[in-house]
C-alpha cells in the first residue's frame, strides 16, 4: 500500500493510495472512485481496493478535490470536476503503471464512473456500489439548503455529520449530467452491485442503470448492507466479486507457472504474501494478533492444509478402487507444538515437538474392519509419508 500525490489538470495536488498485490506484481491496473463527501480511506474503499489487490490488481484509490487529503475546495468543485479528477487520476496510472482496464465506484462515485468511462479508451468494465442513475440525486440530501443555495448562491449542508459549502454551481452541474444516453452508449461490461435495504440510494436506481445499459451486464444483491458498506463482511464480498468477474472481460495474462510453489511478499506489507502454486493464486497472511492482518491461511494452515487434502486424496482414491459405498470424505488438520516428553511414542524426549493432528470422516455405510482399513491407509497418504520420512531443505541465494 503506497500513498502518493499527483496534479490534476488545475495544479492542485490530489492524495491516492496505490494497492499492489501482496508480491507487488500485478495484471492488470483500477480505479476507484469514492462516494459524494467521503474520502479514500472509508472502509467501503479500503476493503474493495484490498480484495481487488488480491486478485491481481494494481487499484489506485484517491480523495477527490477538497476532500480528504488532497489540496482545493470542495465547495469550488462539481460532478464535472469529479469527472476531470478522474481522467487525472487515469492519466496517472497509465503513466507509472498502465491505462486503467476497470473502474469501480461507490454511491455517487459510481455515478461518476459511468459517466467518465466513455472518455477513457484503456476502461473495459465498470463496477457501480449503491449508485444513483444520476447527480442530481445527491441533491436530495441537501435538505432545506437546497432552496437556501438557490436563492442565495451557497450554503451550508450538513452531510455525514460534517459541514459543507456547497454552491449554485454545483447544484446546476448536477442537473447537466443525465445518464441516459451515457449508459445506452457505454460499451463496456457493467455490474451494478447494490443493496436492496439501501437507505440513502433506494434500488430503484440500481434499476435505472440495469435497465438503460445494454448487455454485457450483470446485477448482484448486496443483501443486508448499508449504504456505506460499513461491515467489512460486505465491502470484502463486494471486492471480491467484482474482482470475480471483470476476469472475464479484461485483457489479464496468465500468471507465470511455479513448478512447486513461488512466494512473494512487499517488506512493507507485513506477512501478507502471495503464492503461485502452478496456475492457482493464494494469499498467505498471519493472523491479527500475530501482527498481520489475517487476509490468508497462515503457514501452519497450509502445511495443515497440504496433509489434509492428500489425506481426502488418498481415501476417496482408495474407495472408489475398491468399490465402497463412500460418498464423502473429510479430515480436520490442527497443528501445535508439545512437550517431547508428554509424548508416548516420539523418539526425541526434550524440548518441544510439532504435532499434527488429524480427526478422518467417512461417510457412507461401511462395516467397523472397513473403516479401520481406511484409516489404515490414510497414513499411507504422500504428504503422511513425505512429513514422517527423512527431509532435507537445501537453500541458495537467487541472482540479484
Amino acid at each position: 500500500m503506497d500513498k502518493l500525490r499527483f496534479e490534476n489538470r488545475h495544479g492542485i495536488q490530489l492524495t491516492g493510495t496505490l494497492e499492489l498485490p501482496p508480491g507487488g506484481e500485478w495484471r492488470a491496473t483500477a480505479l476507484f472512485a469514492h462516494c459524494f463527501t467521503c474520502s479514500r480511506n472509508i472502509r467501503a474503499a479500503r476493503d474493495v481496493t484490498r480484495a481487488l489487490a488480491r486478485a491481481g490488481f494494481a487499484v489506485l484509490r484517491f480523495d477527490f478535490t477538497g476532500l480528504g487529503e488532497s489540496e482545493g475546495e470542495f465547495a469550488d468543485t462539481s460532478f464535472a470536476s469529479n469527472l476531470d479528477d478522474l481522467e487525472d487520476a487515469a492519466r496517472w496510472l497509465a503513466g507509472h503503471y498502465a491505462p486503467p482496464q476497470l473502474l469501480v465506484g461507490h454511491s455517487l462515485g459510481g455515478t461518476a464512473v459511468l459517466a467518465v468511462a466513455e472518455r477513457l479508451e484503456s476502461v473495459r468494465a465498470v463496477a457501480t456500489l449503491g449508485a444513483p442513475a444520476s447527480p442530481e440525486h445527491v441533491l436530495r440530501q441537501f435538505g432545506s439548503g437546497l432552496e437556501q443555495i438557490e436563492e442565495e448562491g451557497s450554503a451550508e449542508v450538513e452531510l455525514a455529520g460534517r459541514s459543507f459549502r456547497v454552491r449554485r454551481d454545483f447544484v446546476a452541474d448536477a442537473r447537466r449530467h443525465p445518464l441516459g444516453e451515457r449508459l445506452a452508449r457505454l460499451r463496456r461490461a457493467l455490474l451494478v452491485l447494490h443493496s436492496p435495504v439501501d437507505a440513502v440510494v433506494p434500488v430503484g436506481e440500481a434499476q435505472k442503470i440495469f435497465v438503460a445499459a445494454k448487455h454485457p451486464k450483470s446485477f448482484v444483491s448486496l443483501d443486508d448492507a448499508d449504504h456505506l458498506l460499513s461491515r467489512s463482511e460486505h465491502s470484502t464480498y463486494a471486492g471480491n466479486v467484482i474482482a470475480a468477474w471483470a476476469a472475464r472481460f479484461l485483457e489479464l495474462p496468465a500468471p507465470e507457472p511455479a513448478p512447486g510453489a513461488r512466494v512473494r511478499g512487499l517488506t512493507a506489507d507485513g506477512f501478507l504474501g502471495s503464492v503461485q502454486a502452478g496456475p492457482h493464486a493464494l494469499v498467505t497472511d498471519e493472523p491479527a494478533d500475530k501482527g498481520g492482518r489475517d487476509l490468508g491461511p497462515d503457514p501452519y494452515q497450509f502445511l495443515a492444509a497440504a496433509l489434509g487434502s492428500c489425506t481426502v486424496m488418498t481415501l476417496n482414491m482408495y474407495a472408489r478402487h475398491k468399490k465402497l459405498p463412500v460418498t464423502r470424505v473429510s479430515c480436520e488438520v490442527t497443528h501445535r507444538r508439545v512437550h517431547a516428553e508428554d509424548c508416548a511414542d516420539c523418539e526425541q524426549r526434550d524440548g518441544h515437538i510439532h504435532e499434527l493432528s488429524r480427526v478422518i470422516a467417512i461417510e457412507g455405510e461401511l462395516e467397523p474392519a472397513q473403516r479401520e482399513r481406511m484409516l489404515q491407509i490414510a497414513d499411507r497418504c504422500p504428504v503422511h509419508r513425505t512429513l514422517e520420512g527423512e527431509i532435507k531443505i537445501r537453500s541458495e541465494l537467487a541472482e540479484p
